[in-house]
Protein backbone atom coordinates (compact mmCIF):
# COMPACT_ATOMS: atom_id res chain seq x y z
CA UNK A 1 0.00 0.00 0.00
CA UNK A 2 2.82 2.39 0.89
CA UNK A 3 4.45 1.87 -2.16
CA UNK A 4 1.43 3.03 -4.04
CA UNK A 5 1.15 5.98 -1.71
CA UNK A 6 4.62 6.74 -3.25
CA UNK A 7 3.93 6.41 -6.48
CA UNK A 8 1.50 8.76 -6.29
CA UNK A 9 3.13 10.96 -4.53
CA UNK A 10 5.92 11.10 -6.97
CA UNK A 11 2.95 11.20 -10.09
CA UNK A 12 1.71 14.38 -8.23
CA UNK A 13 5.16 15.77 -8.09
CA UNK A 14 5.52 15.40 -11.68
CA UNK A 15 2.80 16.86 -12.80
CA UNK A 16 3.64 19.65 -10.76
CA UNK A 17 7.11 19.82 -12.48
CA UNK A 18 5.32 19.72 -15.97
CA UNK A 19 2.65 22.82 -15.09
CA UNK A 20 5.90 25.06 -14.11
CA UNK A 21 7.40 24.04 -17.27
CA UNK A 22 4.48 24.66 -19.31
CA UNK A 23 4.25 27.93 -17.98
CA UNK A 24 7.75 29.08 -18.60
CA UNK A 25 7.59 27.92 -22.29
CA UNK A 26 4.14 29.92 -22.20
CA UNK A 27 5.47 32.87 -20.59
CA UNK A 28 9.10 32.66 -22.97
CA UNK A 29 6.92 32.35 -26.34
CA UNK A 30 4.61 35.05 -25.45
CA UNK A 31 8.38 37.56 -24.92
CA UNK A 32 9.34 35.92 -28.42
CA UNK A 33 6.41 37.14 -29.74
CA UNK A 34 6.53 40.87 -28.54
CA UNK A 35 9.86 41.41 -30.67
CA UNK A 36 7.73 40.02 -33.92
CA UNK A 37 6.98 41.82 -36.87
CA UNK A 38 4.04 41.03 -38.80
CA UNK A 39 2.63 42.77 -41.93
CA UNK A 40 -0.74 44.81 -42.56
CA UNK A 41 -2.88 41.72 -43.65
CA UNK A 42 -2.18 40.38 -39.79
CA UNK A 43 -2.68 43.52 -38.38
CA UNK A 44 -5.69 44.18 -40.11
CA UNK A 45 -7.09 41.28 -39.61
CA UNK A 46 -6.44 41.16 -35.66
CA UNK A 47 -7.75 44.43 -34.99
CA UNK A 48 -10.77 43.89 -37.34
CA UNK A 49 -10.13 47.38 -38.77
CA UNK A 50 -9.94 48.51 -42.26
CA UNK A 51 -6.92 49.63 -44.34
CA UNK A 52 -8.07 53.17 -44.06
CA UNK A 53 -7.90 53.03 -40.30
CA UNK A 54 -4.45 51.29 -39.83
CA UNK A 55 -3.85 54.03 -42.46
CA UNK A 56 -5.10 56.88 -40.46
CA UNK A 57 -3.09 55.55 -37.13
CA UNK A 58 -0.04 55.40 -39.13
CA UNK A 59 -0.13 58.47 -40.80
CA UNK A 60 -1.05 60.57 -37.18
CA UNK A 61 1.79 58.18 -35.68
CA UNK A 62 -0.43 56.33 -33.23
CA UNK A 63 1.60 53.12 -34.41
CA UNK A 64 4.73 52.67 -35.41
CA UNK A 65 5.59 50.64 -38.55
CA UNK A 66 8.39 49.70 -40.86
CA UNK A 67 7.95 50.17 -44.71
CA UNK A 68 10.46 47.56 -47.14
CA UNK A 69 9.62 47.84 -50.69
CA UNK A 70 6.12 49.11 -50.26
CA UNK A 71 4.96 46.44 -47.72
CA UNK A 72 4.33 48.14 -43.92
CA UNK A 73 5.39 45.58 -41.06
CA UNK A 74 4.52 46.46 -36.97
CA UNK A 75 5.92 45.08 -34.40
CA UNK A 76 3.42 42.85 -31.69
CA UNK A 77 4.59 45.09 -28.81
CA UNK A 78 3.64 47.82 -30.59
CA UNK A 79 0.08 47.14 -31.32
CA UNK A 80 -0.29 45.37 -27.53
CA UNK A 81 1.10 49.01 -25.77
CA UNK A 82 -1.66 50.80 -28.52
CA UNK A 83 -4.50 48.58 -27.11
CA UNK A 84 -2.93 49.03 -23.37
CA UNK A 85 -2.90 53.03 -23.67
CA UNK A 86 -6.27 53.24 -25.50
CA UNK A 87 -8.09 50.45 -22.68
CA UNK A 88 -11.11 51.52 -20.92
CA UNK A 89 -13.26 49.93 -18.24
CA UNK A 90 -16.69 51.93 -17.89
CA UNK A 91 -16.46 50.59 -14.25
CA UNK A 92 -13.70 53.00 -13.14
CA UNK A 93 -13.46 56.41 -13.02
CA UNK A 94 -10.39 58.04 -14.19
CA UNK A 95 -8.90 57.94 -10.89
CA UNK A 96 -9.03 53.96 -10.79
CA UNK A 97 -12.00 54.31 -8.13
CA UNK A 98 -15.41 52.69 -8.31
Amino acid sequence: MTEIIDLLLTLSQDIKDLKARIELLRQSRAEVLKDTWIDNQYVLQTLHISKRTLQTLRTNGTLPYSKVKGKFYYRVADIEQLLQDNYYNHNFKQDGNK
